[in-house]
């Protein structure tokens, strides 16, 4: 346990980190090393071990608690309370009742038994799809790699005709009481069995097709409804498709990350979609009806006389479908004036002879910014 490195160290947060924080650090530093990733890494297999085992901690209430007060010995079930001759108390105590007594079982030490049924670990997917999808929900499947009961031996671990024994040494409980001497007495602690390994049970003939594990990895197909209205790197929950339990425990979770492409012509801020209209230099100062892009298909609108580049309109109803079916957001459309260029000789006229015409009153803005200048410099 000397060996181990703090567990904030290995996801790479400080120890005030919030539980956010922490499953960020985790994901991120799970994919980096993932098996799948590195087969045959035997070092980024034990760097994804060592992830798992201080996340399991960080992300449990209890089981931070009771690192961040006695470090690695305070969630290591293997470790003796003080060690050698480090308890005060005497006479053949055992160090797990003392526990029970000021904290409840310590977490539940007692029962959390290796051979005891044990949830199995959440897997994670990930899905990219379109802006439309995203606005509109679609259908997709998801392929994926989890750990699942080994289909030959359905789990026991023993070959074919034959089963799994009792291990004489811990009678099956996976665990051995050690009495250790001490300056105040005798001390009794409990740890791992080392002839089963904690699971209560010997194989004297292994499964081939997974070596004695009872798990195998399998790659897996699963298909998932996406709602109308999901957002760029949500996270949809699929339950029991995760890796396999122990011991009869439940399978864990799929954890699926949707990724949504960018859109040519639309943007989206939060549930309304904001697009850019180009129109050109006489629809502006004329008015004219314009076709718009939709999520639904193309509307007409009618532009008003004098319209300003920037100007911008809202097709109510025309965003996204809000999460959970509550109406729709807003379409805004921005208008973009496009000045011409490469004019002919006959064009540049027309304009200058325009120009001439005109009079302050079609320049509002222009007369007033003048209008303050002369004032600002007393002109």
């Amino acid at each position: 346990m000397a060996d181990k490195r703090d567990y904030y160290e290995v996801l790479g947060v400080s120890k005030g980190a919030s539980d956010d924080e922490i499953k960020k650090a985790y994901r991120q530093s799970a994919k980096k090393y993932h098996p799948d990733l590195h087969p045959g890494d035997k070092e980024c297999e034990e760097k994804f071990k060592e992830v798992n085992e201080a996340y399991e901690v960080l992300s449990d209430k209890d089981k931070r608690a009771r690192y961040d007060q006695f470090g690695h010995a305070g969630v290591d079930p293997n470790f003796g309370a003080g060690g050698p001759g480090g308890s005060p108390f005497g006479g053949g105590i055992d160090i797990d009742d003392i526990f029970s007594s000021f904290f409840g079982g310590f977490g539940g030490r007692r029962q959390n038994r290796a051979n005891a049924p044990q949830r199995g670990s959440d897997v994670e997917a990930s899905v990219t799809i379109t802006f439309e999808e995203a606005a509109k929900g679609c259908k997709k499947t998801i392929t994926y790699n989890n750990v699942s009961t080994c289909d030959e031996c359905h789990g026991t671990g023993a070959a074919a005709g034959s089963q799994p024994k009792t291990c004489s040494a811990c009678g099956g409980s996976g665990r051995v009481t050690i009495n250790q001497r001490s300056p105040f007495g005798v001390i009794q602690t409990q740890r791992s069995c080392d002839a089963c390994h904690g699971t209560g049970k010997i194989i004297d003939n292994p499964c081939r097709k997974c070596s004695g594990s009872g798990r195998q990895r399998k790659s897996r197909s699963v298909d998932i409804t996406i709602p109308a209205g999901i957002k760029d790197q949500q996270i949809l929950n699929v339950g029991g498709h995760g890796n396999a339990g122990y011991n009869g425990g439940p399978a864990g979770d799929l954890h699926v990350y949707v990724n949504v492409k960018t859109h040519s012509l639309y943007e989206r801020r939060g549930d309304d979609v904001w697009c850019d209209l180009p129109i050109t230099f006489t629809q502006a100062i004329l008015g004219a009806e314009v076709t718009v892009p939709t999520l639904d298909g193309k509307v007409k609108y009618t532009i008003h006389e004098g319209t300003q580049p920037n100007d911008v309109f809202k097709l109510k109803g025309r965003g996204i479908q809000r999460l959970g079916g509550r109406g729709k957001g807003d379409q805004y459309v921005r208008i973009v004036v496009e000045i011409p260029k490469n004019l002919n000789n006959k064009q540049k006229d027309i304009i200058r002879d325009f120009d001439k015409s005109a009079t302050e009153k079609n320049y509002a803005k222009r007369k007033s910014f003048f209008e303050k200048l002369k004032k600002l410099f007393n002109d």
